[in-house]
């Protein structure tokens, strides 16, 4: 088991009816600005909730944030927050709405003149405008942890920020809320956190017994809970499961004592930038390929896992691991998650070449737990999804 240090700020407020203690977390004298998408939080009654929560509170709002938060439009917001003098931020939303509010939350107090320079560098935050979250889509793990990834349109590019300053101060987690999400995104915040977890684990053996029965434990719920959830969104037992899975996906508490992997990710985000691909859906286009690729480096925890996730006790560790890879796209297919790049774009040809150019131009030469996955590498990954 590895050395490592862990400290999570967050609190979090669980359970339904929660948005009455809302006006209890923030500062009596705040003046906020309140930041959510694409406007789904006026249809399904949460914006009137937050609203009235904040009745007694200074409240500006900027609205529009999308699926992937662009650099651009949270530039607009950056303004606003500089010229009404806003103190404290609230995100309203999923894990691009939080995302967008903690770039914002470094941009806000950063000294520099190019904000874009916080991700392009990048420049860890250490301190940043307070914010809280109100999660309304359960997937990214963003409203428990300090990272952020930000879309750039104009230069076609996602880059990823962080530091111990960007911790939401709160945020309230209602399961009730996914009654109102569409089946595609329920699809996506489960694909989503299963890869979280994946990107946790099957990296090698490090001698971390809980973390692995941890990581294990989510993944079980998730395949439990998951199709349920698509199936009755009303039903409380498989919804709270399914948030809180989601969320301690990637609140830091699985990574460590372990070696994390993240390649999947970072590939996944070029085909984000590109297509515009829902980003759950570049990683189960990426993920089993990347398995597969590197399949000798991997198997052991490839075998232990569909062993102890799928229950597949019978086999070589070699057939094991393969099977784990099977029963990954299975359960994606049973999703409704197309895992081949075909699927999204007639556009693929060549674009292995593209992303392995843009990683090596960018520096990004050795991915993986074990740092030896080059842009090479990643370009016969990508021709593997296609």
């Amino acid at each position: 088991m590895l050395n490592f240090d862990f400290k999570n700020p967050t609190k979090i407020i669980f359970g339904k009816g929660q948005m009455a203690v809302l006006p209890k977390e923030i500062p009596a004298d705040a003046k906020i600005l309140l930041l959510y998408g694409g406007g789904s939080i006026k249809k399904n009654g949460i914006y009137e909730q937050v609203k009235e929560a904040l009745s007694d509170f200074e409240v500006v709002e900027f609205g529009g944030i999308p699926a992937n938060p662009e650099y651009q439009v949270l530039l607009k917001a950056l303004e606003i927050i500089k010229s009404e003098k806003i103190t404290f931020l609230l995100a309203v939303g999923g894990g691009s709405v939080i995302d967008g509010t903690k770039f914002l939350s470094s941009a806000a107090l950063y000294e520099g003149e190019d904000p874009w320079e916080i991700l392009k560098k990048p420049i860890r935050t250490f301190v940043g405008m307070p914010f809280g979250c109100v999660l309304t889509l359960p997937a990214t793990g963003s409203e428990m942890n300090s990272g952020a990834v930000i879309t750039r349109a104009d230069s076609k590019e996602k880059l990823g920020m962080g530091g111990p300053g960007l911790f939401p101060q709160f945020s309230i987690l209602d399961p009730e809320v996914i009654q109102s999400i569409p089946v595609r995104q329920l699809e996506n915040g489960i694909v989503d956190a299963f890869n979280h977890v994946l990107e946790q684990y099957i990296t090698f053996p490090a001698g971390a017994s809980l973390q692995d029965r941890f990581a294990e434990s989510i993944l079980q719920t998730l395949i439990e809970v998951g199709p349920k959830v698509i199936e009755n969104p009303s039903d409380y037992a498989a919804a709270s499961n399914f948030m809180w899975s989601c969320t301690m996906a990637l609140n830091g508490l699985i990574q460590k004592g372990v070696p994390t992997d993240w390649a999947v990710h970072a590939i996944g985000h070029e085909l984000t930038a590109l297509f515009g691909i829902d980003h759950a859906r570049t990683l189960a286009i990426i993920g089993p390929n990347h398995y597969q690729y590197n399949f000798e480096a991997k198997k052991e925890k490839l075998a232990q896992y569909a062993e102890r996730v799928w229950g597949i006790s019978n086999g070589s560790v070699e057939e094991k691991a393969q099977a784990g890879i099977d029963k990954t796209k299975s359960f994606y297919t049973q999703l409704n998650v197309s895992y081949k790049l075909s699927d999204y774009t007639a556009d693929y040809n060549g674009v292995a070449t593209t992303i392995a150019n843009r990683l090596d131009a960018r520096g990004w030469v050795k991915l993986g737990e074990n740092k030896n996955i080059t842009p090479k590498d990643v370009e016969k990954i990508v021709e593997m999804s296609y």
